[in-house]
Formats: structure tokens, sequence, C-alpha cells
């Protein structure tokens, strides 16, 4: 039974996906035209041109290949995958097996290097940034996971132009004078799954409105399963939390070992007031219908972390 979309809507930022531990990540932001991971590539995903991976691991990138073709069957343009440097001859080399049982689809595949800016449009540009969440490939190369910032990029006037008229500035600008300065306002940024790390003191993370940070584990005595695989635990919160500026912050990740409403109380354990205003689960945005809130919350299972 496939897991329920959750939707979420901030300062009219609109957010939609699906993201549960050993299961299906991705989350989609239809405003900027992009999706964070891409899970099994369902049709909120296929739907974006712009898919920005974390890491390989298939719950967050298994659906790249039906990502490809689903957009040539739609007739839509082939649509642009970015993932960390050392997966993309990997990802190229399964398109091509692919081609060995239907056929390989048009893809665009690019490189996301740490600090090198994505531009999406004019004021809109994607930061990828190293998280801590380390994978090996079969070869035993390491490849290091990364997180996102979907950044808006304003021209403002210099403050010492301030008080010229407008054809005093178009004056200057004639002779090659900079009248305006570059100013970054980060929006969202997407964490993927790691354990904390110097990331999160990034101005474009830490200052970002809205904050998807992973929290996969909640149970006190799994304190030490999110230590081995490089995840979030909800006790490191307290310390966090107070270092981020983030006006909206959803944890995702959270495992089917623990309930939601499970999650909740142990969230509103750690960090008080701040749970359900401030802080709340990802998949807390899902339908509670009975069906629904069974699907979500009654059906613990022993999804890997």
């Amino acid at each position: 039974m496939p897991a329920p979309l959750a939707k979420h809507s901030f300062e009219g930022i609109e957010l939609l996906g699906t993201t549960l531990a050993g299961e299906e990540s991705f989350v989609v932001a239809p405003l900027f035209n992009l999706a964070f991971d891409l899970g099994r590539a369902p049709r909120e995903v296929v739907n974006v041109d712009h898919v920005f991976l974390t890491h390989g691991h298939m719950d967050h990138a298994a659906g790249v290949a039906y990502y490809f073709g689903q957009r040539k069957f739609l007739d839509n343009e082939p649509g642009h995958v970015y993932l960390p440097e050392p997966l993309v001859s990997s990802v190229r080399r399964l398109l091509r097996v692919w081609a060995e049982i239907d056929h390989e689809p048009p893809a665009n595949l690019h490189a996301a290097l740490p600090g090198e800016d994505v531009v999406l449009r004019r004021d809109l540009i994607v930061r990828p940034f190293r998280v801590h969440h380390p994978s090996r490939r079969s070869d035993g190369v390491v490849v290091e996971g990364l997180g996102y910032a979907a950044i808006e990029v304003r021209r403002k006037l210099k403050h010492e132009f301030r008080d010229l008229s407008g054809e005093q500035i178009v004056a200057l600008k004639r002779k090659g004078i900079e009248v305006t300065r570059r100013l970054e306002l980060p929006l969202l940024a997407y964490c993927g799954d790691t354990a904390p790390g110097e990331f999160l003191g990034q101005d474009c993370v830490r200052n970002a409105k809205i904050l998807l940070m992973e929290c996969t584990f909640v149970e006190p005595d799994h304190l030490e399963r999110a230590r081995a695989g490089y995840h979030m635990h909800v006790q490191y919160l307290g310390e966090l939390l107070p270092r981020l500026n983030n006006e909206k912050i959803l944890l995702t990740h959270l495992s089917r070992r623990t309930t939601l409403a499970q999650a909740r109380t142990l969230l509103r354990r750690e960090i008080g007031g701040e749970a359900g205003e401030r802080v709340t689960f990802f998949m807390e945005g899902a339908p509670r219908g009975r069906r629904a809130a069974r699907r979500v919350e009654e059906r613990p299972t022993q999804a890997s972390g």
C-alpha cells in the first residue's frame, strides 16, 4: 500500500511529498519547479523539471530511470537530475542497462558540487552543500551526501546611491559603475539524510525560511542506531534549535519503528513549546482520515534507517 502524500504550505511556499525512512523520500516544491530526491518517481516528481538527489540510497533514488522514461512518454523535455559527482557515471550505466530491457530515455545528469550554484532562473539558484552522511559504493569509493538550498536572488540599490535621481543612476550605469548589490534570501533548505554537522551553520541553511531536517529516530534506545547510520535523533534538537533561525522546521525521514503519535510526544518532551509551532514532522501533513491514520500510525515496520 503506498504511503500517504503529505502537504504543507507556509508563506506562499507549498511543499508536498512522502518521506519515510527505508521506504520512500521525495519533497516537491511546485513554485520553484524542483524536487529534492525522487523516491520511486511518482507523478508529483515527474511533473517538475529539476530534481536534486542527496545520495543514492534506494528510498531516495530508485525512480531515476522511471523519471526520465515517464517524461519521454508524456512528451516532456527530458528534465534535469543533479546528484553527487561520484554517482553520475553509475546512474548513466543504470540507464544504459535499462536500454537493454526497454529503451534508454533521454536524460540530463549533472554533477552537483558543494558551493557551486545551480541557476534555475534569474531570481532563483540552488546551492549544494555537503552533509554528514557518507555511503560506500561497491568499489569502495565513499560518497558524501549533499543537501540543497533554494535561494531567491535580488538586486538592491547600494546605500551610497539611495538619494540619487533616476537620471543620475542611469548616468552611473553608462559609466560602467555597479549601482546595485546582490541580495540572497534563503527560502528552502533540504538536508537529506545526515548526522549533525558544520553545514547547519551555513547561512543558506540556518537562515532559510523553511528547513527540512532529517529526524529518523526518536526512541531513547535508538540513539546508537542514529550515530551508527549518520542520522539525526530527536535528542539532538535541544542543542541544535537555538542556533537555527528558520521560521519553520519540518522533520523528515521518520522511521516507522515509531508511530507519529509517539514521535509527537517525544518531540514535545525534547523541545517543549516549539513543537507544533516552529517544529513538526513532515508526515503530519498527510491526510488524517481513519484509513490514512491507520497506514501512518498503526503499522510500525522494520524499515531500515
